[in-house]
Parts: C-alpha cells; structure tokens; sequence
C-alpha cells in the first residue's frame, strides 16, 4: 500500500522557518516524482514545488520560489520542504503528492488533483503572531 505522511507542521512567527518532512513507504521511492501542495482555509489546491525522481529537477511556485526548497533522501525514502521567510498568507494544510507513473513527471504540477496523485493526509502550518 502506497502511504505518504507528512510532519514537521505547527504555529511559527512571521519570518520564521519549518522543515516539512513526508515520509514514504509501499513503492520504489527513488522512481517516482514528488508534489507539494497546500490549501489554505477557504481556497482550493495550490501546487508548491515538483521534485524529480533523482532530485535532479526541481520546479516551485513563482511566490514561493526562493523561500521554498524541495528535497528528497531516496535512502530514506522521504522528501522534505524547506520553507523559509514564512508569512501569514502561507498558513494552510500542506500536502505531500506521489505522481502515479513512475519515472515522469510535471514541472508544474497543477495536472494533478486528488484523482491523479497519491496524497498523504497532510500537515497543518499556521503563521501568526
């Protein structure tokens, strides 16, 4: 069974940091590419950043670009999300996503939607004073 579990969420100041950690299991990480995606409270999916099986491409959101890295340890078969500079409108659930097919990938992963993806159950981030 594919499982993906996100954890390292929790409340930070403006301009603080969190490392995202999802965990994997049930398929051969190193041949799947890897998502992240959030939803803030009362919007739909954003997508975040796209990870390539090798970790050798990785593709962000132009608003998180710079603040945000992806990576991954296919040793551990967990893919992280380095998130810095954080600000209040980055306050939502964030996901962790599976491509279905293995060894391809989107750049911009907005192709992937609940239907098309393996989602984890996700992990919340709130930014406040």
């Amino acid at each position: 069974e594919v499982q993906l579990v996100e954890s390292g969420g929790g409340l930070v100041q403006p301009g603080g940091s969190l490392r995202l950690s999802c965990a994997t299991s049930g398929f051969t990480f190193s041949t799947y590419w890897i998502y992240w995606f959030r939803q803030a409270p009362g919007k739909g999916l954003e997508w975040l950043s796209s990870i390539s099986y090798n970790g050798g491409s990785e593709y962000y959101l132009r608003d998180v670009e710079g603040r945000f890295k992806a990576s991954r340890d296919n040793a551990k078969a967990t893919v992280y999300l380095q998130m810095n500079s954080l600000k209040p409108d980055d306050t939502a659930v964030y996901y962790c996503v599976r491509d279905p097919r293995p060894w391809v990938g989107y750049p911009n992963g907005r192709q992937l939607t609940r239907e098309f993806g393996d989602w984890g159950k996700g992990t919340q981030v709130t930014v406040s004073s």
